[in-house]
């Protein structure tokens, strides 16, 4: 008999690494979801795998390239023909780093920017009429947002989201490891703005949104647009010396497989049943930077999203000021 299919999992950045194994571990623990990969590519058949490994067929791979604002508004569009029963939890988990010269996306943004939280803002909030109640948003961040946990990547400087959006000339050679920092520091930011304003506008739909660093994860594919130095490091090396890097870097250093799990658990996981507006590293909730809890900085950031995003698009505007 087949499975009843009784909610859905949307995850962006879901086909390789830490996501990979979060998705993985979703879709065992709830056979009766279905897990939503959402990529640009799946060039691994990351959907087809997991189905393989658990014998099972409840995860599906959607195209989606969230640098694109017109590519996440057609995915947007699309979703109802999916048939796909309501979404309990959408990790909004895809990231790149560009380390070499500011790249834009298609619409002129930042790229780091464009992907960690400007296609991210838009899809949650495209994909509001679908939450089920009670659904779970977890936005991946990582602790290279916060300048007092000494990362090794430059400090993340937000000023305002206008300015990380269209880097003046005054910041437009700014490292793109510091572009990275920062746009972590934006999703810790945009997580507390849309946290506050969920529990303010829509308290009886029970959404709540954490964020989540999965901690120094070598081995996965954030590096993909390094030098094949860096990558061959990251992919080859650092995955073979974790004692060696918890000892001498952080304790804040996991496998892939670690992670995922832990990210899996804020999706599905019933100890963080209606926790929100926290942020976990792995496991553990904490503190995060002390940028992150400024509101004059949230407000910012929500206001220049909701302007950008909704200007000449009223039906947008109610999703992102109504979440419906």
């Amino acid at each position: 008999m087949a499975t009843k299919r009784t909610g859905s999992v949307l995850f962006t950045g879901g086909t390789s690494g830490l996501g990979f194994c979060a998705a993985r571990d979703i879709a065992r623990a709830h056979p009766d979801y279905v897990v939503v990969l959402a990529s640009r590519t799946d060039g691994d058949g990351a959907a087809q795998r997991i189905n393989k490994m658990l014998n099972q067929d409840n995860t599906v791979f959607l195209p989606l390239d969230l640098s694109d604002t017109n590519n996440v508004r057609t995915f947007a569009e699309n979703w109802p023909s999916q048939r796909f029963p309501p979404i309990k939890a959408i990790l909004l988990n895809a990231g790149l780093q560009f380390p070499g010269e500011l790249k834009k996306s298609a619409q002129g943004i930042e790229k780091t920017f464009a992907v960690a939280h400007v296609g991210h803002a838009l899809l949650f909030h495209l994909m509001c009429p679908y939450l089920a109640k009670n659904a779970r948003i977890v936005v991946t961040s990582s602790g290279t947002h916060d300048p007092a946990q000494k990362s090794g990547l430059p400090d993340a400087v937000y000023n305002t989201a206008e300015e990380l959006a269209f880097p003046p000339a005054s910041t437009v050679n700014n490292q793109g490891r510091q572009r990275y920092a920062t746009a972590k520091l934006v999703n810790v930011l945009w997580t507390y703005a849309v946290h506050r304003r969920l529990s303010q506008r829509v308290p009886d739909r029970g959404i709540t949104i954490n964020a989540f660093d999965p901690g120094l994860v070598p081995g996965t594919g954030l590096g993909r647009e390094a030098g094949w130095v860096v990558r061959f490091l990251l992919n080859h090396v650092l995955p073979h010396m974790l004692p060696v890097l918890r000892a001498l870097y952080s304790e804040n250093v996991h496998t892939k497989e670690e992670s995922g799990a832990a990210l899996a658990r804020l999706a599905v996981g019933v100890d963080v049943e209606g926790v929100s507006g926290k942020y976990f590293e792995g496991l553990k909730e904490r503190e995060s930077s002390k940028d992150s809890y400024d509101e004059s900085k949230q407000d910012d950031l929500w206001a220049w999203t909701v302007k950008y995003l909704t200007e000449g698009r009223e039906d947008e505007k109610v999703r992102f000021e109504e979440f419906k």
